[in-house]
């Protein structure tokens, strides 16, 4: 299994494009944002600002929240979550922050990609945690009645369910082992969405999909506040259609280089595993094709000579 991040944005369309069908009807995800690049600083480009709007007038139309979309961590803790702006102070928000160099913890990195969606208005009630990952002979997903920034360590507190392989999940099952501490009235309808959600999640061959906060409003309708998600990329041959165009995003603070693509590309048309990770670009230590366990080896000598920064 070859299991890539990919950016909030594209877990959102792609459950956007697919809840309604994965819940035969019952749930919808209405509005997944758009994704602002740097091609908004070039006037003659297909995406500006003003393209942008004409395709979303829901833009100017209603209160929006804003952030970087490059798997950064604890984005609200490092202040890069703009909420409640009107389209303008998004923009300029956002406008502050292209391409400029950014510091998050000890990594520091260039910000390129950001996410603007409807803020969605809320009580801290409504806040809920969940998380699907998947393990070798099973899937597992681990829920928590309280979600949002402080909802401190959901491994050691929250409830789990894991599903072997081959299995089918139930209402019963969601019901009584994830959702004991879950208010009556919204009980049948949470529910039910943890299963069309599960159903997206194997479908669509996602190996992690956590949303925090997962907000219940008192319509009950649910609503993905904070994505993080990764696909198993060799199940593309399988639903490449279902997922249409999808941006695998570096790791924040490291460039992605165009030799880096044509691997990846090239890995994705085999069955052999052909990758490259480019650590130094400007390093003069190129290590020959080996397995990963004499590659570490390789790695680790080339570092005792004194030549780790080559």
């Amino acid at each position: 299994m070859s299991v890539k991040p990919i950016r909030e944005h594209t877990g959102k369309t792609l459950l956007h494009r697919w809840l309604h069908e994965y819940s035969g009807g019952k749930h919808t995800y209405a509005n997944p944002g758009v994704l602002v690049t740097p091609a908004v600083l070039d006037s003659t480009s297909k995406e500006t600002w003003d393209t942008l709007v004409e395709a979303n007038p829901w833009l100017l139309e209603q209160k929006l929240v804003a952030k970087p979309d490059q798997l950064i961590k604890r984005r609200g803790k490092a202040g890069l979550i703009a909420v409640g702006k009107t389209f303008d102070e998004a923009k300029a928000w956002v406008m502050q922050r292209m391409c400029k160099e950014q510091q998050v913890e000890t990594v520091t990195g260039q910000l390129t990609h950001f996410l603007v969606e409807p803020l969605v208005p809320h009580k801290q009630e409504e806040e809920f945690y969940i998380c699907l990952h998947s393990m070798r002979y099973y899937d597992e997903i681990l829920f928590y009645h309280e979600g949002g920034v402080d909802v401190g360590d959901v491994d050691s507190k929250a409830e789990r369910l894991q599903i072997p392989t081959g299995m089918e999940l139930s209402s019963k099952e969601v019901a009584a082992k994830l959702l004991s501490k879950v208010p009556a009235e919204k009980l049948d309808n949470l529910t039910s969405f943890i299963l069309s959600l599960y159903k997206f999640y194997r479908e669509l061959h996602f190996a992690y999909l956590e949303i925090n906060p997962l907000v219940m409003l008192s319509d009950n309708t649910v609503v993905p506040l904070d994505m993080a998600a990764k696909l198993d990329e060799t199940a593309g041959f399988l639903c490449a259609h279902k997922w249409g165009d999808v941006d695998w995003p570096p790791p924040f603070g490291r460039a992605a280089y165009p030799e880096e693509a044509l691997i990846r590309d090239m890995d994705g048309k085999t069955g052999a595993s052909l990758k490259l990770t480019i650590l130094n670009e400007k390093g003069r230590v190129w290590t020959m094709v080996a397995g990963g366990g004499a590659s570490v080896v390789y790695a680790d000598t080339v570092a005792d000579y004194g030549w780790g920064h080559e």
